[in-house]
């Protein structure tokens, strides 16, 4: 009995030292400042958090909440936490992952953020967070001429939607110009130059919202990139082929009327200002055999630039690109395998490449990533700091038997921030590299072979 009562106050022990999940009446928000950076199609948000625990138990982990159109805009969030002070600051990455509610109000979308160490009563805890938007400017008017600059419509609230209480909250948006149409006042609010201040807001209670909507001007290039298909092909003779393929299209106000080349040439900032002709992709450091061409064929309008940490390939499609306008072409270039395939520990090999798309500022609705590994490869696995669609398929090329096995990486929404290394992990025995010289071999030598039965035959048949 005694042995019983010893182990229950054991497991009671336990459950009591397991960290209790807050709710929105433990914690509240001390104050936020929350910068929005409208300076590009990509809308980036900082938000700078002091959280507090009010409750009396600790606090593993806090909710952002989004409203419904940025949870389904919303391409990437981050938040690290702030110790120290001054130069003394450090940053630790927390972990920040897509979470539902079931009481949540109106559609609200929400990510949970774990702490790095569970927030005890009357503790606080500084964030910075990190969100990016896709496709929140809405170009008004829709469609415009090759004369008129590009104004578009920006919606959020003036203060930041939380499901805790705010103490003290302020919100800063930065536009791209001085040109500011019109945007609502909630008081007390101001605009100096290029920004515009919302708040300080005092005792805000949770789910507050206060609708607001900038007008601007935007001339920035509205690059976005409908579908890429880029394919990693590793050869263990030496080197890696990557091929893109690109559907690009002009995602601002639609062009209408007649273009004028004469126009667009001799006077580019009033006649075509929200258009783009030029492209710049970030390519590794050691690239070559650098191509780009469309479907017409190859373009010489570009310029490679190598470098130690990178190389840059600034091109130009056939025609500048205006609203709704859009192109397709392809880019392929080679880059020594010793510098992005290693083997692990274990024996494995992996590759070590960047995810994303090369070309700057730019979205991407849909990206799919085709590593296609040596014959003979088994046991394939990817790792991403983030989640996507993973599958397998199997590709014959010259001279393959079995085929080689196909990592497809498919992910939605990609900005630039997705622009970090990841890795696929294989098993390859050296054997199979003997494989395609011994069906070279093969091949030759049936050639020959039937190469001397034919003139052994031809001679037969002149000797009768």
């Amino acid at each position: 009995m005694a042995a019983r009562i010893g182990i229950f106050a054991v497991v009671v022990a336990v459950f009591l030292s397991i960290p209790a999940f807050s709710s929105a009446q433990d914690l509240q928000i001390v104050n936020a400042e929350r910068r929005i950076d409208l300076s590009s199609h990509i809308v980036k948000a900082f938000l700078t958090l002091k959280v507090e625990n009010i409750g009396k138990s600790a606090a593993a982990e806090m909710l952002l909440a989004f409203s419904p159109t940025q949870i389904k805009n919303l391409a990437m969030v981050q938040a690290l936490a702030i110790t120290g002070k001054k130069k003394k600051k450090t940053y630790l990455p927390l972990d920040v992952k897509p979470t539902e509610q079931p009481d949540a109000p109106n559609d609200t979308g929400y990510y949970r953020v774990t702490f790095v160490s569970p927030l005890g009563p009357g503790e606080t805890v500084s964030l910075e967070v990190l969100y990016i938007l896709t496709h929140s400017l809405e170009p008004f008017p829709v469609e415009i001429t090759q004369s008129e600059s590009q104004l578009v419509y920006y919606h959020d609230s003036a203060v930041i939607l939380s499901p805790y209480h705010v103490k003290q909250q302020t919100t800063f948006v930065k536009t791209p110009s001085t040109r500011v149409e019109s945007f609502t006042s909630i008081e007390p609010a101001n605009r100096a130059g290029k920004e515009i201040k919302y708040g300080p807001y005092e005792n805000r209670a949770s789910y507050s919202y206060a609708p607001v909507i900038i007008h601007f001007e935007n001339n920035s290039p509205f690059a976005v990139v409908e579908e890429l298909v880029r394919e990693i092909e590793i050869s263990h003779w030496g080197s890696l082929q990557i091929t893109e393929n690109y559907r690009l299209t002009h995602g601002g106000a639609r062009h209408k009327g007649v273009f004028s080349r004469v126009d667009y040439q001799s006077k580019r900032s009033v006649s075509g200002a929200s258009s783009f002709n030029a492209l710049l992709a970030v390519l590794p450091p050691r690239v070559n055999s650098v191509y780009y061409r469309d479907d017409i064929g190859n373009i010489s309008t570009s310029h490679l630039r190598t470098g130690f940490r990178k190389s840059e390939l600034e091109f130009e499609p056939r025609y500048p690109l205006f609203g709704g306008w859009r192109a397709t072409f392809i880019i392929g270039y080679r880059v020594p395998l010793e510098d992005y395939l290693f083997e692990a520990s274990d024996g494995r090999r992996y590759l070590n490449f960047t995810f994303g798309c090369p070309l700057v500022e730019t979205i991407v609705n849909k990206l799919t990533i085709k590593v296609v590994l040596p014959e003979g490869s088994k046991d394939p696995s990817a790792i991403l700091p983030f989640t996507v669609n993973q599958d397998l398929q199997v590709k014959y090329s010259y001279l393959d038997i079995v085929g080689r096995t196909v990592v497809v990486l498919q992910k939605d929404n990609v900005v630039p921030t997705h622009n970090v290394p990841f890795q696929v992990y294989y098993t390859f025995k050296p054997i199979y590299m003997l494989a395609e010289p011994f069906m070279l071999v093969s091949a030759f030598f049936f050639v020959f072979v039937a190469s001397l039965a034919y003139v052994h035959i031809d001679l037969n048949i002149a000797r009768k």
